[in-house]
């Protein structure tokens, strides 16, 4: 296995759930990898090399504060996108 940033994983999960709940002004793919980059670069990075690392550190995203930490960075970046998209309509 090589060595992986745990928090993709997360955020990517979370991401799902949190387009659930709210509508995104732009679904193209463009946007959604701009949400995604900036939560990423926003977070800390958690890397591990192993596959029990990786579910240690998603176990750590049962605390509720630290899922709600990643959704309000995902509220803000997805904000922040809508309304400065670099792609043309």
């Amino acid at each position: 296995m090589a060595v992986i940033n745990a928090m993709e994983t997360v955020v990517t999960h979370l991401f799902g759930e949190f387009k659930k709940n709210y509508e995104l002004k732009c679904e193209c793919l463009t946007c959604q990898e701009d949400i995604l980059a900036i939560v990423l670069n926003r977070v800390p990075s958690r890397y591990t090399s192993s596959e029990k690392g990786q579910l240690y550190v998603k176990g750590e995203f049962t605390n509720q504060q630290l899922k709600s930490d990643v959704m309000r960075e995902l509220m803000e970046a997805a904000s922040f996108v809508e309304h400065h998209k670099h792609h043309r309509d």
